[in-house]
């Protein structure tokens, strides 16, 4: 197992430099740091000694990648390559084109994403594997012909839908939780029921239908019809076998979230004003702030990875019968 992680840590190395490579070129060679330093200034005060003083102002005025005017491995430590994508792989993003530590950002940023989709990521996974039981133990009758219709109809709906209905219904008519914002300790509460609710209902059709089809492709297989003839009950097969065989795929969706959690939801925080992650890069998106933007994509990068490996070391504790080499 060990072996198996030191492996896949190793392989994760080229995965991250290919795509820190990829975002450096996209921000410093096709969007250059005169063109940054125009759209932060304007076209009222756009001038050679401005665009100068604010590149200078957050490092922007280095060589790329190789910088001739100095000695030894200065030559290549003293360029913008090093001090901008490099120094990511320590977790050293660096300041914001504002000058905030985006280091400190993230970690006072988390905790709020973290309390969205946590209850989310539960709540949801609870309630799409029951339903879909559900749905699978009555198949064949109205009940799952009406379930599948309302999964469809769940699915055909966009999510902003359910985040303005809501707003409206239940904050504005009904004042029940507030419409926005976000508060400490158990302050706080009140401020995400509304955004977990929307959540878990906004997933609720493709989830529940994705589950529902893991549950049919399993009822079909050789150690069902070997458990109904042994006489065992319908409850039994599906709760305990069914349910059991199905936990690969199902944890191969849900496990990789777990990491993504911290980055919080886009859509969610910037409509319900929560000081999350997903708000942060949305407003660095429309600030134009990329030094959090190339922060945020280098994190998920990781992030991701990670969420890979702890799929894989999850097959294990599902079914015995799988090792890792």
């Amino acid at each position: 197992m060990l072996s198996y992680i030191i492996r896949r840590v190793l392989y994760a190395i080229p995965i991250l430099i290919g795509v820190n490579l990829l975002t450096f070129a996209l921000f410093f060679v096709v969007n250059t740091p005169d063109d940054m330093a125009r759209m932060q200034l304007g076209i009222k005060y756009v001038t050679p000694e401005a665009i100068e003083k604010w590149k200078a102002e957050r490092g922007y005025d280095k060589p790329l990648l190789f910088n001739e005017g100095q000695i030894g491995l200065d030559k290549l430590t003293q360029t913008i390559f090093f001090e901008k994508s490099v120094a990511m792989f320590r977790f050293d993003f660096g300041r914001s084109d504002e000058g905030r530590d985006i280091g400190f950002e993230i970690k006072s940023r988390m905790l709020p994403s973290f309390a969205i989709a946590l209850p989310v990521f539960v709540l949801g996974l609870i309630s799409y594997i029951t339903f879909a039981l559900i749905m699978v133990f009555f198949r064949a009758t109205y009940i799952d012909f009406w379930g599948v219709v309302l999964c469809v109809a769940l699915m055909s709906i966009s999510s902003l839908f359910y985040i303005i209905a809501g707003q409206f219904l239940i904050s504005k008519l009904w004042h029940l939780v507030p419409i926005s914002g976000f508060g400490t300790g158990l302050d706080a509460v009140k401020f995400l029921i509304l955004p977990v609710i929307i959540g878990v209902i906004s997933s609720a059709g493709a989830n529940t239908r994705w589950y529902r089809t893991i549950f049919l492709e399993e009822m079909g297989k050789e150690y069902v019809r070997t458990a109904r003839a042994k006489g065992l009950s319908e409850h039994l097969v599906l709760f305990k076998h069914v349910l059991r065989n199905a936990l690969i795929p199902i944890l191969t969706g849900a496990v990789v979230l777990v990491p993504l959690l911290f980055l919080g939801s886009l859509i969610v925080e910037s409509f319900f004003g929560i000081p999350g992650l997903g708000s942060y890069t949305i407003d660095a998106i429309n600030s134009q702030d990329f030094a959090i933007v190339r922060a945020m994509v280098f994190l998920g990068s990781v992030l991701y990875i990670v969420g890979l490996i702890l799929t894989d070391i999850s097959y294990t504790l599902v079914d015995p019968r799988i090792r890792l080499n």
